[in-house]
């Protein structure tokens, strides 16, 4: 029978490799069967296969060339931008060590003039009746004697009359003297928020003096003293290192010691928000009072020392105080230390995320603090807490500089991490959360309670004006992130002390400062925001 050749219309298929054959011949070839038609499929299989094999490893070995050269390339940029900041630094090293080489001769000061007999304001020879005078009062504000009491929704007081917080009249010191205005500290002393609210419609309202001071005018400025903060702060450190000392030759007091600071760190991190739920942090409170007062009765036989070391004013003997000896037992100042650097740690840690965690332990420092078993002299020993709180937050104390400069950062409390400084973000949080910590711990209101504030509201008044008195040139985003964080949250408080005097205050606060800022930053405009937010939550309007 003889075999249909293929149709022309098939298509044959050409294999590559293989000699060009018919399909249809493969399937019905009658050899196709055969040994040698295997052994040849077989061979041209793995020339096949030898070829796809050569094919993919050219490839392969094409690929590999070219990540090569892309790791080359890379390492390349790296080592060109290390070399480049490398040669910034040196520049920026070079000019650093030029200008700490210059010498710049300061010229003798001219005779003082002889005072006049009207006293001036603000600089100014000639001052407005709507000016008031600008109070000196010492670092930590023993004021003078109190003129009036303003309440929310009553009549501000007369002219020449400063604001006094409506709920808390109690001085900061009660058993130290009123002491006369001396001279003006530019970095310690109570400065007012003069010249910023002369447009103000009654000038009873001005804020050209902190409240609870004496209205007698500021002689002319006298040469910086030393920073007596700065002085307990390094005194706190000797301490630590006495204790250090003593505890290899007290096994006794190494052991609770020990036990004690851990105890006292935990209560304070385990501060809660209270949100109307009255009693949430009552063991937490009582386990840092009863650690302090068992310090205080010196049961591992500490060595007694001497705490005018860790207050700012010297203290005289008071009468019927419970502390009048002068010496303390080191291992219950040492408690207090801990304490104010766990409450400053809670600060930084928690409140600058979550400001309104500040509250809680502001209650905690105030309740501690002004317990009377606590009291040296009849004074509270919060200067160890101001200490530290002036070391990483200098603007609540005056003190200002550039962020663009070592100095300036330096003055501005941003802090280092293993030698360098912290990424902007992480120094400004931390201001957040020790802006509103101060707020927390100083608007806080004795009115019902028997004890003495350790930190009336007044410091709270002093803190912003030096804030806000800042020239304009020299605004920082710092002091702006500070100032938001004592006002947010806070408001309600500052108005409840001072009545309508608070609102020309938050007015110069929260409108006309960041109007100031030469630069309109993002910390800047969040106290614009601020004024905003509280005039749409609270009807507040502010300008």
């Amino acid at each position: 029978m003889t075999r249909a050749s293929p149709s022309p219309s098939r298509r044959s298929y050409s294999w590559v490799g293989s000699p060009p054959t018919n399909v249809l011949d493969e399937i019905l070839g009658g050899d196709r069967n055969s040994e040698a038609r295997h052994t040849y499929l077989l061979e041209a299989a793995k020339q096949e296969h030898a070829r796809v094999r050569e094919e993919a490893e050219r490839v392969y070995q094409e690929q590999l060339k070219r990540e090569e050269q892309q790791r080359i390339l890379d390492a390349r940029r790296k080592e060109e931008e290390r070399i480049r900041l490398e040669e910034q630094l040196a520049a920026d090293r070079a000019r650093l060590n030029a200008l700490k080489a210059k010498k710049v001769e300061i010229p003798r000061p001219l005779p003082e003039p002889e005072p006049s007999s009207a006293p001036a304001v603000n600089g100014n020879s000639a001052a407005s009746p709507a000016q008031n005078k600008l109070p000196q009062n010492l670092v930590n504000g023993t004021a003078a004697n109190a003129a009036a009491t303003v309440t929310p929704g009553v009549t501000a007081p007369k002219p020449l009359s400063p604001p006094v917080p409506a709920q808390s009249t109690q001085p900061h010191s009660p058993a130290a003297p009123t002491k006369a205005p001396g001279p003006a500290k530019p970095a310690n002393s109570v400065l007012g928020i003069n010249g910023l609210l002369n447009s103000a419609p009654a000038p009873t309202n001005g804020l050209t003096n902190a409240p609870g001071t004496s209205r007698s005018a500021a002689p002319p400025p006298a040469q910086p003293l030393p920073d007596r903060y700065t002085t307990i702060h390094k005194n706190l450190k000797m301490l630590r290192k006495s204790l250090t000392d003593q505890a290899k030759a007290n096994p006794a007091l190494k052991s609770r010691m020990g036990d004690m600071r851990r105890e006292i760190r935990k209560s304070v991190g385990q501060l809660t928000v209270t949100q109307g739920v009255a009693g949430v942090n009552k063991t937490q409170q009582q386990t840092i009072l009863k650690l302090l007062r068992e310090a205080l009765s010196n049961q591992v036989q500490s060595q007694l020392i001497d705490p005018s070391n860790f207050v700012v004013e010297p203290r005289n003997p008071v009468e019927g105080a419970t502390h009048n000896d002068p010496i303390l037992p080191s291992i219950f100042l040492y408690l207090i230390n801990i304490f104010a650097k766990a409450v400053i740690s809670q600060f930084i840690n928690e409140a600058g995320a979550r400001p309104e965690t500040a509250d809680p332990v502001g209650v905690c420092v105030a309740a501690t603090l002004s317990d009377p078993a606590f009291l040296w002299r009849g004074v509270s020993l919060i200067d160890i807490l101001l200490a530290k709180l002036r070391i990483v937050c200098p603007v609540l104390f005056g003190y200002r500089g550039s962020e663009k400069t070592e100095q300036g950062r330096e003055r501005l409390g941003w802090w280092k991490d293993s030698g360098r400084w912290v990424p902007e973000q992480q120094h400004m949080d931390r201001m957040t959360g020790l802006g509103a910590g101060f707020a927390a711990i100083s608007l806080r209101n004795f009115a019902l309670s028997a004890k003495t504030n350790p930190y009336p509201p007044r410091e709270y008044w002093t803190a912003m004006a030096r804030i806000v008195n800042t020239p304009a040139a020299e605004i920082s985003n710092t002091q702006c992130v500070v100032l938001k964080a004592m006002v947010s949250g806070y408001e309600q408080k500052f108005i409840e002390f001072y009545g309508s005097a608070a609102i020309p205050a938050l007015r110069a606060a929260l409108v006309e400062f960041p109007a100031r800022a030469p630069q309109k930053s993002a910390a800047a405009n969040s106290l614009e925001v601020l004024a905003q937010v509280l005039r749409r939550d609270t009807g507040l309007v502010l300008g």
